[in-house]
């Protein structure tokens, strides 16, 4: 059998990203946790994601730029506010609960020489998105990119389980707001502004835990189609992210501690994303790099294919 090439790394958990030298792939488990309120918290994680590559180095694709982050307190969203750091962009912050969590992003954003300000409030209120906004222009001056990338999932083993107030809190928290949002933002947009949302490989695939979290997050898709077809004109790009099982808050405060065991063990991979591994692409989408590509989905899923 032809030897694999040992590709060294300073990444904790990672230094082979799940493979041998004899090119045989060895899952990645994590130890069994749960948390009981979502969506989570990430300092009380074992282990700690990995939200910055110290290998990434930025190249000031993002100079001058203001970027809102919604769910920007862990995660993904703390990674996607690191990689906007490193390429030059202040950031905003906006999170529900996790103040800890939250200014231990805002630390790492500033360790970059970046400026982060921290919002909390709840995005299913229409008028908190317009609170983000107002703070935003009093803060900055401008705003360039929405991430919006907030999310709460409750599996549920039969459809006569999803109470009518779980499906509403989801849809309320998982959609609403990317409407509240962008709505309130639009009218301070400029040509070359970006909005990137976070859908998911659920989407595509479908989840028969999940029924109403993979439904917000199929209408997340057609929200970013039909929303570039709008704001093409204005000049304004509108893209999506569609991650896999990637270790964040939210799968530890969702699902049993025996689930978190072997969370992402299926894709073939045989392993969970770290957060870090989605950055470079909201650089990419929020850029720049990008200048061409509107309405589209982006996958990062672990070598899952998709239908798109």
């Amino acid at each position: 059998m032809e030897k694999c090439r040992n590709k060294s790394s300073s990444l904790p958990m990672y230094p082979y990203f799940g493979y041998e030298t004899q090119c045989e792939q060895v899952p990645i488990t994590f130890p069994p946790q749960h948390q009981d309120r979502q969506p989570g918290l990430e300092y009380m994680m074992k282990p700690l994601p990995i939200a910055d590559n110290p290998e990434y180095r930025g190249s000031g694709k993002m100079a001058g730029k203001v970027a809102i982050i919604t769910g920007g307190d862990s995660g993904i969203g703390r990674a996607v506010a690191i990689g906007f750091a490193k390429e030059g962009a202040d950031v905003v912050i906006v999170y529900l609960y996790e103040r800890r969590d939250a200014i231990t992003t805002q630390r790492m954003v500033e360790r970059y020489g970046r400026r982060c300000l921290l919002i909390e409030g709840d995005l299913r209120q229409s008028a908190f998105s317009d609170e983000v906004v107002q703070k935003t222009l009093e803060y900055y001056g401008q705003m360039d990119v929405l991430v919006i990338n907030q999310a709460v999932q409750f599996p549920q083993e039969s459809i006569r389980d999803i109470s009518d107030k779980q499906l509403e809190d989801t849809f309320r928290t998982n959609i609403f707001p990317h409407f509240y949002l962008t709505r309130a933002a639009i009218p301070y947009l400029r040509p070359g502004s970006s909005i990137i949302s976070t859908t998911s490989v659920t989407a595509y695939e479908g989840a028969p835990l999940l029924v109403d979290y993979s439904s917000t997050k199929g209408a997340i898709v057609s929200f970013t189609r039909s929303l570039s077809l709008q704001l093409v004109r204005c000049g304004i790009r509108v893209n999506a992210v569609a991650p896999g099982p990637i270790w964040t808050p939210l799968i530890v405060s969702s699902y049993s501690a025996d689930y978190v065991k072997t969370f992402g063990s299926d894709t073939p991979m045989k392993r969970a994303g770290q957060p870090f591994e989605l950055a470079p692409t909201y650089v990419y989408l929020a850029s720049d790099d990008s200048s061409y590509v509107t309405g589209q989905v982006l996958h990062v899923n672990g070598g899952v294919i998709t239908e798109t």
